[in-house]
């Protein structure tokens, strides 16, 4: 049974691990825990560079406070500004016990002017679109994405190619070697 500390306890990014992990390593039993680390940047980072220091963040601050697991996971949603729209993403970052990095995003999808306009009046994405689709803690759920495609991809979905992304190297150890 291989050990996963995931730098959160948010079922979404937990479920998403789990998946990632199985989707690119079947027939291996996996151990997902999630433990909450603080990311080090604002409630709903804007731009892909405070994002990525948000995944980065967590993760450093996982290795630190669980140094015993197989892999450590840190992941961070983020907004970034392009053309006026607003662009949602997340980063994933893993490392394994031997030091191997990996590093995911996901797909991105633009939000509505109506969350948007609650994200600029200073509201994360899970609470603006709680406001717009009057939902309770959608973020621990389907998510922005979730209501938006009318359930077709939720949160964990969204999260699950980037989790994937990030395993590459580990997939593929001779092509990514430490240096």
């Amino acid at each position: 049974m291989q050990k996963i500390i995931v730098a959160s306890k948010n079922p979404v990014k937990l479920n998403a691990t789990r998946r990632g992990f199985e989707q690119m390593f079947p027939g291996i039993d996996f151990e997902v825990e999630g433990v909450s680390v603080e990311s080090g940047v604002n409630d709903q980072p804007i731009g892909r560079d405070e994002t990525l220091q948000g995944a980065k963040n967590r993760l450093e601050g996982i290795i630190a406070a669980i140094p015993d697991a197989d892999y450590w996971v840190g992941i961070e949603g983020g907004i970034e500004i392009h053309d006026e729209n607003m662009e949602v993403s997340a980063w994933i970052v893993i490392r394994d016990r031997s030091g191997q990095n990996g590093k995911g995003q996901t797909g991105t999808f633009i939000l509505p002017p109506a969350i948007a306009e609650h994200i600029r009046d200073g509201k994360e994405l899970g609470t603006a679109t709680d406001i717009v689709f009057n939902q309770t803690n959608s973020k621990q759920a389907g998510g922005s994405i979730g209501e938006l495609t009318g359930g077709l991809v939720d949160r964990t979905a969204h999260y699950d190619v980037g989790v994937i992304f990030a395993l590459i190297p580990f997939k593929n150890p001779k092509l990514y070697q430490i240096r």
